[in-house]
């Protein structure tokens, strides 16, 4: 079994990536597997090398130590780039020269405001300009993003995968919600799987990072479940072997909120600046999964 951490060194670990950490860590300790570290670096704007230092610190201390080399996704891109290349090849991708307040303008009622935060789900953007205005703006050197056309992906994964394989992931949970589900991928709409600004989306990153680090359970919060419907969509095109998945509670702070380095929540390295012990931190974590209720 090989599980994974994959924090993003974008500000400090707080207890809820500790808790994360700790069920992937567990868990392949539990059964003799590989727990595994990849630092989700693919915003290199918002990246900085301290904070992958400090992670290593944090995790250290914390006693989760991980096996093997670290891999970041700024390494991969080339990985990253050939799967873009396969989906453009099998017509499954198209270029969105649309900036996100023109979508949302186009897609609003006749006199709604364009409300950028809340768009319609996208289908078949490319429509919504004409050919001779995307020429244009191709000419003029603006970059497009590149969506997977959601219908056509999924008539494709069907037909390919065949009667016997429909498009279902393993999941693992204490609640009613375990066992194989029914992959929802037109939830998504026509997502973005090239950015303009990264080249690859975390999406399709993560698919293909999971599948160059062997993993073969994938553990995180409850909060990217939704996430494994498309992901499962992008391994059946790209003919990627499906983890199990396993997704947590999220820790939160004392009015149920989860918590996010954005309100500054508590560091794991303040706590330990003030003397904490690593013993005391994990103490106030939540109480982890009861793997063989579980079923792993």
């Amino acid at each position: 079994m090989i599980t994974r951490f994959a924090p993003s060194p974008t500000g400090a670990l707080h207890l809820g990536h500790i808790y994360a950490a700790k069920v992937a860590h567990d868990i392949a300790k539990a059964h003799g597997g590989h727990f595994h570290l990849r630092i989700d670096d693919l915003d290199t704007t918002r990246c900085r090398p301290d904070f992958v230092d400090a992670i290593y610190d944090d995790l250290r201390w914390a006693g989760l130590g991980w096996r093997g080399t670290v891999s970041f996704q700024s390494d991969r891109h080339t990985h990253y780039a050939k799967a873009i290349s396969q989906l453009r090849d099998m017509n499954l991708l198209y270029p969105c020269y649309l900036t996100r307040r023109e979508l949302a303008s186009m897609t609003q009622a006749p006199h709604g405001t364009a409300d950028i935060t809340n768009p319609i789900m996208p289908i078949n953007t490319d429509r919504l300009i004409t050919d001779s205005e995307q020429k244009r703006r191709a000419t003029d050197g603006q970059q497009a993003a590149w969506r997977l056309r959601m219908d056509a992906a999924i008539k494709y994964a069907n037909a390919h995968t065949g009667i016997h394989s429909p498009l279902i992931w393993r999941e693992y949970a204490l609640s009613a919600d375990a066992g194989p589900k029914q992959a929802t991928p037109e939830i998504f709409g026509d997502v973005i799987i090239a950015r303009k600004d990264l080249g690859s989306s975390y999406h399709l990153a993560v698919v293909i990072d999971d599948m160059l680090d062997n993993v073969s359970l994938v553990t995180r919060g409850v909060d990217l479940q939704s996430s494994t419907h498309l992901h499962r969509l992008l391994q059946a095109l790209l003919d990627i072997p499906t983890p199990n998945y396993l997704h947590h509670p999220l820790v939160t702070d004392s009015s149920d909120k989860r918590l996010a380095k954005r309100d500054k929540a508590q560091a794991v390295a303040a706590l330990r600046n003030s003397g904490m012990s690593a013993e005391s931190m994990m103490s106030i974590l939540p109480a982890l999964p009861d793997y063989e209720s579980v079923g792993i």
